[in-house]
């Protein structure tokens, strides 16, 4: 039993070693991602052509030209030349964006409530643009692999052991990390995006200051929950977080 364990603990260490070999730009922070980066623009390509398909694409709009041109001018600042950069509006009232892997950006109309100006607007994209200069999809999906393989190796071990605890472990496991690691990864790489879109907006020469006033918008007439169970931090958290960064910037840092 205790052979079979610590075998268990030197695979899974191996594994996340020969994972974190990458390091995100600008917060230099290491990171385990087990997806080869032809692989993950392959499945940005893919999903962004499936979500593309089942979307009305606005063209020809001053919003839309907006959003091509904001995002053009913070693309050519990420210095990716292996991107296919593509900015596209989307009719969809919720206040959302996303970048796909390879540089493949969404912008919903519905967040143009909250992004009044172009700087606004820049802050939006920027943000969704560091989550893909990142890799946080992948590194999500890394993490999601890890946490799997935990759980089929702690039965393994039970099974010999202990197995009538095996049920037990799989309910509190499963609660525990999603609540204790997975969620809060998840705000720490939203905090990261903002992080990484100030210094994209503060090079492409837009102003960071609106970043707060955007997430103040974003809170307007809207009730603050917890971000215990949440993937995203509150506003008031984003705001204080960006001030910061923006001291940090402003310093020269």
């Amino acid at each position: 039993m205790k052979l079979l364990r610590n075998m268990v603990l030197v695979a899974l260490s191996l594994i996340i070693i020969a994972g974190c070999t990458h390091k995100t730009p600008y917060t230099n922070r290491s990171q385990m991602i087990f997806m080869s980066p032809k692989e993950e623009l392959a499945l940005g390509e893919k999903s962004y052509q499936e979500a593309l398909s089942e979307a009305k694409v606005i063209t020809g709009t001053k919003d839309a030209n907006r959003v091509k041109a904001i995002g053009e001018r913070i693309a050519k600042v990420a210095n990716r030349s292996d991107f296919s950069w593509e900015f596209n509006l989307v009719q969809n009232d919720a206040l959302n964006a996303f970048c796909l892997p390879g540089g493949k950006v969404v912008v919903y109309t519905g967040i143009l409530k909250a992004a009044r100006n172009d700087d606004q607007l820049a802050t939006v994209i920027s943000h969704e643009i560091a989550h893909a200069l990142a890799r946080h999809g992948a590194e999500r999906m890394s993490s999601s692999m890890v946490q799997q393989g935990v759980q089929v190796l702690g039965n393994v071990v039970l099974a010999v052991g202990a197995p009538e605890y095996q049920n037990i472990f799989n309910q509190t496991y499963g609660i525990g990390t999603q609540v204790g690691v997975m969620l809060p990864y998840g705000r720490m790489q939203e905090s990261e995006a903002d992080e990484i879109g100030i210094y994209l907006m503060h090079k492409a020469g837009y102003n960071i200051y609106e970043s707060l006033k955007f997430w103040e918008n974003m809170s307007d007439g809207k009730k603050e929950t917890s971000e215990f169970l949440s993937t995203h931090p509150s506003s008031t958290t984003r705001i204080k977080d960006l001030e910061k960064v923006i001291a940090k910037v402003q310093a020269g840092q």
